[in-house]
């Protein structure tokens, strides 16, 4: 067996889900909504199933689709792309993320990553070869600055990979923070894959800023999205990468030989929903918000302090100012056991963990979110002990 997958442990999203199952419990682990889809894409990808083609489509993705996210980030975002040239559509956008990195990672190459990182990321680096540098971020707002940078960067460095907004940390990196960033792809003549899946997902009326609006960064980026998270579709797995022609044309190469197509009814689906006016994702948002605000008023009336949540579906436990002193896993197991299961976010980092953050997911119905509250509160004290 491969000694990297042999030796892994079960993720941290499998472990609590089966965990709470097990024992009944409120699941606000792992990152899944309860609602918020849209009926009439829901519909489109229904009656493409019956009544379209169902055969192997393009690799690079139905040229309905390609059209619809090139219009689409034209309409939001100001970004000019060839749906022929620079646009691969994917199996979701953790099949893009392994596409883009194996594209891009030759064996022995440097790349940086931002933790707390999303668990995919690690081992797909080391599975093709690359050799992580590790820039730390810390609570209450999870930044980098040019000296950290400064540390990670060196001549070896081939690829930078970046969330944004960041899951788990719900935090955001503006337009100054890419613009540092972007000094120190181009100084290195790196390439900088943006994991974006979550940018319509931000909130108190924030607009996300794409790494294809920055002009140092357009021909030296892969931008990764993700319907799934738009949609609240987790299950349909149907994501996308943006880049230059030159670019392009390596990672569809890498794509066509991990999953080659994605479902082409479900291409329709997505096609049709990315035409969707503006005022379709600010509802969706505003709701997302709500839900929210909803649980961190309840959470705060109840004792608890909370970190700013600037965008996704999650937000987290500050627990040493909630006058929590456990570290997280342990915080997380005695909260399980009062009914509620959450994630350590020390389970995002691969060295020098941040153990004093616990992570929720607000994507879930009132009712859900009310019987949380109330079991959290009524943990507290006890949590305190």
């Amino acid at each position: 067996m491969n000694p990297l997958y042999a030796a892994m442990p079960t993720t941290i999203f499998e472990t609590m889900s089966a965990r709470a199952r097990a024992s009944g419990a409120i699941n606000l682990g792992q990152g899944f909504p309860d609602s918020g889809w849209p009926d009439d894409v829901l519909d489109t990808a229904a009656a493409a199933l019956r009544h379209g083609y169902n055969q192997y489509p393009p690799m690079s993705g139905t040229p309905e689709l390609r059209a619809a996210i090139a219009a689409h980030y034209a309409h939001h975002q100001g970004v000019t792309l060839d749906p022929a040239s620079e646009i691969t559509v994917t199996s979701g956008a953790t099949e893009a993320l392994a596409a883009a990195l194996l594209a891009l990672i030759d064996r022995g190459d440097e790349v940086v990553l931002f933790q707390p990182l999303y668990d995919a990321y690690l081992p797909l680096v080391l599975r093709a070869g690359g050799v992580p540098r590790l820039v730390r971020l810390s609570p209450p707002h999870w930044q980098f600055d040019a000296a950290a940078l400064a540390h990670a960067f060196t001549p070896r460095t081939k690829v930078v990979l970046i969330n944004n907004p960041l899951n788990p940390s719900a935090s955001t990196f503006d337009r100054a923070s890419l613009e540092l960033l972007a000094g120190f792809v181009a100084e290195r003549g790196a390439v900088l894959i943006a994991d974006e899946v979550w940018e319509h997902v931000v909130f108190d009326g924030a607009r996300h800023v794409s790494v294809l609006e920055i002009p140092a960064l357009r021909d030296c980026s892969v931008k990764i999205g993700s319907a799934g998270k738009i949609f609240a579709l987790t299950g349909w797995k149907v994501g996308w990468m943006c880049a230059a022609p030159h670019l392009t044309s390596v990672l569809a190469r890498a794509h066509q030989f991990l999953t080659f197509t994605t479902p082409p009814n479900l291409q329709a689906g997505v096609a049709m929903g990315l035409g969707k006016d503006k005022g379709w994702f600010a509802a969706m948002r505003a709701g997302f918000q709500r839900s929210r605000d909803r649980l961190a008023a309840g959470l705060v009336a109840g004792g608890y302090t909370l970190l700013p949540s600037a965008g996704t579906w999650f937000m987290s436990i500050d627990l040493a100012a909630s006058g929590i002193p456990h570290d997280d896993v342990t915080a997380a197991d005695r909260l399980l056991a009062a009914g509620v299961a959450t994630i350590p976010n020390s389970a995002f980092y691969a060295e020098d963990a941040v153990t004093t953050t616990l992570r929720l997911c607000f994507a879930k119905a009132d009712a859900t979110l009310d019987a949380a509250i109330a079991k959290m509160v009524a943990a507290l004290p006890g949590l305190r002990g």
